[in-house]
């Protein structure tokens, strides 16, 4: 459990405020990263603006299987758990155990399929990428938008998920995770 002294949420105002009230809204409760975070409440907010620059090009089909091969690449808990409970919304759960346990045989297309192991090397080996890793998103049909867009997901997502790690934030266990899915999307990891 993280160290960080937060702010209970009858005790938030103003930013932190709206930080914890976008959780609320969205989850049904404050996230725990969320609260560490709320230390820090306008960096939070510059960095789910980042977030919010990257998912409208990239559509959120794309943001969410990007952000799961990322999370699997920096072996983040509380991303994979987090993003997999948002991914519900537009996989049925059958898809989405297969795609947390091997994307690459999920019925994928080659595309989503190229786009996230570009995302899980960007997480893993990023120093090593070369061209190649960007002329193959390409081949595949990609803009150059939607290439940079991919590896700032990913990169995002590296950055956020590093940072919980760090501070040795508790995953979250979502509600409306299955055991099936909650064990899918933790075993790569």
């Amino acid at each position: 459990m993280s160290i960080i002294e937060t702010v209970n949420e009858d005790d938030a105002t103003g930013v932190l405020a709206e930080c914890y009230a976008g959780d609320l809204k969205e989850l049904g409760y404050v996230s725990s990263y969320t609260r560490v975070m709320s230390v820090n409440p306008e960096a939070y907010l510059a960095w789910m603006g980042l977030v919010r620059a990257i998912v409208p090009q990239l559509g959120k089909r794309r943001y969410e299987l990007v952000t799961l091969a990322a999370a699997q690449g920096v072996h983040s808990e509380t991303c994979r758990l987090a993003h997999g409970r948002k991914s519900l919304s537009l996989f049925d759960e059958e898809q989405l155990v297969r795609i947390a346990a091997d994307y690459r045989d999920a019925d994928l297309s080659e595309a989503e399929v190229a786009m996230m192991e570009f995302a899980e090397r960007v997480s893993r080996d990023s120093p090593s990428m070369t061209e190649a890793d960007s002329l193959r998103l390409r081949e595949l049909g990609f803009s150059d938008r939607e290439i940079v867009d991919i590896t700032l997901a990913a990169a995002a997502r590296n950055y956020f998920s590093r940072a919980l790690q760090a501070l040795a934030v508790e995953p979250d266990v979502p509600p409306g995770l299955s055991d099936r899915l909650r064990t899918a999307l933790l075993a790569p990891l």
